[in-house]
């Protein structure tokens, strides 16, 4: 896989990050039966991400991501691809989280998500767009939330290149 980006907002300095964990983590750009792709939406804090999350000791990146987008999306996919990478620095968490991501396809009726309590509490709805517009929502997040910048610059990073991909 390759590097799509590095997001180093708070220009965390190469020393820094060496003391910082690895937080490993799967997403995906899950299209369905009509094209469009899955967002889930934070109404509590108005911002918009791609499935997925954490990689767990046990996991794969696959089985990860599978296991992500039935909790997240309520939906069983078929993985088509890969997409490539993200390396993301967050000072405040001493976190250096690199996100793979693959391009998939459901593979089952659209279920009911199975949301973890932080995400609940966040009001995270599934919501299916157009890629054109997935971008917008992404980009247009705005949030005074510590993590949404990493997450709007994640995702765009990823549907972009996506995008540039099919054209």
């Amino acid at each position: 896989m390759d590097l799509i980006k590095l997001i180093n907002i708070e220009n965390v300095s190469e020393d820094e990050v060496k003391k910082y964990w690895i937080r490993n983590a799967a997403r995906a750009i899950v299209f369905d039966n009509e094209g469009l792709i899955a967002l889930l939406y934070a109404t509590k804090n108005h911002y918009y991400k791609l499935p997925g999350g954490g990689i767990e000791k046990e996991e794969t990146n696959e089985e990860a991501l599978k296991r992500e987008c039935l909790e997240e999306i309520g939906c069983n996919i078929e993985i088509i691809g890969e997409l490539g990478f993200t390396v993301e620095y967050r000072k405040k968490y001493n976190l250096n989280q690199i996100s793979y991501c693959y391009v998939a396809k459901i593979v089952s009726e659209k279920g009911t998500p199975r949301l973890e309590k932080d995400e609940i509490e966040e009001g995270f709805q599934t919501i299916w767009l157009s890629i054109q517009d997935a971008i917008k929502k992404i980009k247009d997040s705005s949030t005074s939330d510590y993590e949404a910048p990493y997450m709007v610059a994640r995702d765009t990073a990823l549907l972009n290149e996506f995008a540039a991909k099919i054209k």
